[in-house]
C-alpha cells in the first residue's frame, strides 16, 4: 500500500498498484465519481466507487468539503479529463461537511466575489483561486531564499520591534507594555516612556534596512525577509498594514551593481515559478482572461499573465535617469492632452503609477529602472550626487503594477549623512549606532527593498493585494 499525495499520483505511470490517498471532496456526481483534492496540486484525482457495494450511510456522507481517506487501485483513466484514476476499495469519512452549511460558504459551486471570500479567509484557501495563489506564494518564497543562498548572501533576522523609523514616514504602530488606561506620565503630563518595557518609545518596524546595513559591514552580503508594518490609514488595493519585505544589502557595491543585482534576482524568482508552478499559473491565466472580459476594452491588459511574466524574464531592463523620464513624460501625448490624472509640469514631481506604467507599457515596452531621483522626494540615507540635488536612488517599474523595487546606493560619508539628517530633523542620538558604521571602515554600499506581496500580486495576476496574503491586515480589519 503506497500512501501518496495527489500531485504524485497524477504523474505516476505505475498502474495497478494499491494506494491510499486523503483529501477533501471537490465534487461528487452520479453517486460514483469523487473529485478529491489534497492541496498538493490544483488538479483533482478522480476516485471511482462501486456504489452498489458501498454502505448507504457512507454514500450519504460523501459531500462537497468532506474529508476522506480512500484506498484503492491506481488505474489508467478511460476518461478524457485525467490520465489516472483510483478504483476505490474502501472509504473512510474523516470529517463531515454539512451540505446545508456548505451551500452558504465558499465551498459551494456558486461563484463568490473576492470581497466575499475575504470575509471567510479561514476557508477561502479551499477554492482553486486561493489554492493556486498560495502555492505560487510558497514557491516564490523558496526562490527568494534559494537565489540569495546560491549567491553567498547571509540571511539576517532584523528586529520587528524598533526604536527607529527607517523611512521617516512617522506612520508606525506603537509597541508598549503600559496600561493604556493609566500610562506613566512625567512632571509635564506627557507619557513617560522611560517607565515603559523598553525604557523608550518603540514601534513595529517599517523596514529592516538600517539594521541590515550594519551587518553588511561585517558579513559583506546579507538579506532580510520578514514582516514589516505601516500604520497608514489606506484602503486601496495596493496597501496592507502588515506585509513582508525582501531587503538585501551589499558592501563595496555601487548603484550600477545594485541595479544588476535587482534585475538578476527578479528574473531568477520569476523564472523559478514559471518552471515550477505551471498548472497553477495556467489556471490563474485563464481566470485573469475571464476577469478581463468583464472590463471595458481600454482597461484590459495587452498581455496575458504568462506573456507578462516572460516579458520580465526575456527582456533586458531599460535604465533611464529620472531627468530623462520627466522629459519623456512632459512631452508625451497623455500629458499634453491632459489624460494623466496627475499632469507632469516640472522636474521634481513625484511619479505616480500612471506615469510609471506609461514608461514601461507604452514608451519603452520593457521593464524600466529609473535612477538619480531628486533628493527632496527620497529618504535621508540615499547617497547625494555631485550635483547636490539628486541622489543615487533607483526604482524598478513593471507592466501593470508600476514600481515594484525601490533601492539606492547608501550615503557612506559621515559628514554628508549628518547634514541630511539635520535638515530633515532626524535626531542623531536615536541613530547613533547607524552613524557609527560610518566611523569604522566605511565603504560604498547599496541595497534595495521589494515588497513580497507586490511581487506575488504581479506573478499571480491578482488585482488586490489583500488576496495574495493569507490573512490581510488593513484598517478596521484584524480578523482571524
Amino acid at each position: 500500500m503506497i500512501k501518496a499525495k495527489i500531485a504524485d499520483l497524477l504523474n505516476s505511470d505505475k498502474f495497478l498498484q494499491e494506494v491510499e490517498v486523503k483529501g477533501w471532496v471537490r465534487s461528487y456526481r452520479s453517486n460514483r465519481f469523487i473529485a478529491l483534492n489534497d492541496g498538493s496540486t490544483i488538479n483533482n484525482i478522480q476516485c471511482v466507487i462501486d456504489f452498489e457495494n458501498t454502505a448507504e450511510d457512507i454514500l450519504k456522507r460523501i459531500t462537497v468539503g468532506a474529508a476522506l481517506k480512500i484506498k484503492g487501485t491506481l488505474k489508467e483513466s478511460l476518461g478524457s479529463q485525467q490520465s489516472v484514476e483510483v478504483e476505490v476499495t474502501s472509504i473512510e469519512i474523516l470529517g463531515d461537511a454539512n451540505p446545508e452549511e456548505v451551500k452558504l460558504t465558499i465551498l459551494s459551486p456558486k461563484k463568490h466575489s473576492l470581497e466575499k471570500l475575504r470575509e471567510q479567509a479561514h476557508l477561502r484557501i479551499r477554492t482553486n483561486t486561493f489554492g493556486a495563489v498560495m502555492r505560487v506564494r510558497s514557491k516564490l518564497s523558496f526562490a527568494v531564499h534559494s537565489y540569495f543562498q546560491q549567491n553567498n548572501f547571509h540571511y539576517v533576522n532584523t528586529p520587528i520591534i524598533t526604536g527607529s523609523d527607517a523611512e521617516g514616514a512617522g506612520e508606525m504602530f506603537k509597541v508598549t507594555g503600559m496600561d493604556l488606561n493609566n500610562p506613566a506620565r512625567d512632571e509635564k503630563g506627557n507619557i513617560n516612556y522611560k517607565e515603559d518595557f523598553f525604557g523608550k518609545e518603540t514601534n513595529l518596524t517599517v523596514s529592516g534596512q538600517l539594521e541590515a546595513e550594519t551587518y553588511a559591514m561585517g558579513l559583506g552580503q546579507v538579506y532580510t525577509f520578514g514582516p514589516t508594518f505601516r500604520a497608514e490609514n489606506s484602503n486601496t488595493s495596493r496597501h496592507l498594514a502588515e506585509f513582508w519585505m525582501i531587503e538585501p544589502e551589499v558592501a563595496f557595491c555601487d548603484l550600477d551593481g545594485n541595479m544588476d543585482l535587482a534585475e538578476d534576482f527578479i528574473k531568477y524568482v520569476v523564472s523559478y515559478v514559471l518552471e515550477n508552478c505551471k498548472d497553477d499559473l495556467e489556471f490563474l491565466e485563464n481566470r485573469l482572461k475571464d476577469d478581463e472580459k468583464t472590463k471595458p476594452a481600454a482597461e484590459r491588459s495587452e498581455l496575458d499573465l504568462l506573456e507578462k511574466l516572460k516579458f520580465v524574464t526575456e527582456n533586458n531592463f531599460k535604465r533611464v535617469s529620472y531627468t530623462e523620464a520627466i522629459d519623456i513624460l512632459k512631452n508625451s501625448k497623455p500629458n499634453k492632452k491632459k489624460k494623466f490624472q496627475y499632469p507632469i509640469e516640472e522636474w521634481g514631481a513625484d511619479l505616480q503609477s500612471e506615469h510609471e506604467r506609461f514608461l514601461v507599457e507604452k514608451h519603452f515596452k520593457c521593464p524600466v529602472i529609473l535612477f538619480d531621483y531628486p533628493a527632496d522626494i527620497k529618504a535621508f540615507y540615499m547617497r547625494l550626487n555631485e550635483d547636490g540635488k539628486t541622489v543615487r536612488a533607483m526604482d524598478i517599474l513593471f507592466p501593470g503594477i508600476g514600481e515594484i523595487v525601490g533601492g539606492s546606493q547608501r550615503e557612506e560619508r559621515l559628514d554628508v549623512l549628518k547634514e541630511k539628517m539635520k535638515a530633515l530633523g532626524i535626531d542623531e542620538k536615536e541613530l547613533w549606532w547607524y552613524l557609527d558604521t560610518r566611523k569604522f571602515g566605511t565603504c560604498v554600499h547599496s541595497g534595495f527593498g521589494l515588497g513580497f506581496e507586490r511581487l506575488v500580486l504581479f506573478v499571480t495576476g491578482m488585482t488586490n493585494i489583500r488576496d495574495v496574503i493569507p490573512f490581510p491586515r488593513t484598517p478596521q480589519n484584524a480578523e482571524f
